[in-house]
């Protein structure tokens, strides 16, 4: 069996503008991204999946249960910051900061290929699912169902994101 083509992926999804706030533009964001300084005043992500929609942090201030008000320079008032409910904020993936050897954005286990240590093909990783306990990984390809396994120490043996693929223990 050979590996999977790598997935190229493009934009990383960082948060989700879910509604407006006030008259003034300002905007609830529920953030999606481990980057600390992501929403902070000056940042740029994009509304969508290309650089067609730029915005720039202007303001920033903690919410409620992990949201941030976040006031953008390009969303003026309330009217408009209504029309991008809903939209995912991105950054491109070149903008992601690297990590420690042997640790991984979900976006680059996208597309690996999940192998038992019996040699069972379990597919590849089509998404990655945060939990409070640990992230789990879904593929399609064992017994032609959907398969779902949390992604703990114990269970991985070892990943070769270069060379797309992964080793777990057989699945339970």
């Amino acid at each position: 069996m050979s590996p999977p083509e790598p997935v190229e992926i493009r934009w990383i999804a960082v948060g989700r503008l879910t509604r407006a706030h006030g008259v003034r533009g300002e905007t609830v964001v529920l953030p999606l991204s481990q980057v600390s300084s992501r929403f902070e005043p000056g940042s740029r992500v994009f509304a969508g999946e290309s650089d067609e929609r730029p915005l720039r942090v202007d303001q920033v201030r903690p919410f409620n249960r992990g949201r941030l008000l976040v006031r953008f320079a390009e969303i003026p008032d309330r009217t408009v910051a209504e029309t991008l409910a809903g939209e995912y904020l991105f950054v491109p993936a070149s903008e992601v900061p690297a990590l420690p050897e042997g640790e991984y954005w979900p976006h680059q286990l996208i597309g690996c290929q999940v192998v038992t240590e019996s040699g069972l093909s379990l597919g590849p990783i089509k998404e990655v699912v945060h939990t409070p306990a640990n992230d789990v990984w879904t593929t399609d390809g064992w017994t032609a169902k959907a398969w779902s396994r949390p992604s703990r120490t114990s269970s991985c043996r070892w990943i070769s994101k270069d060379a797309g693929w992964s080793s777990e223990t057989s699945p339970a």
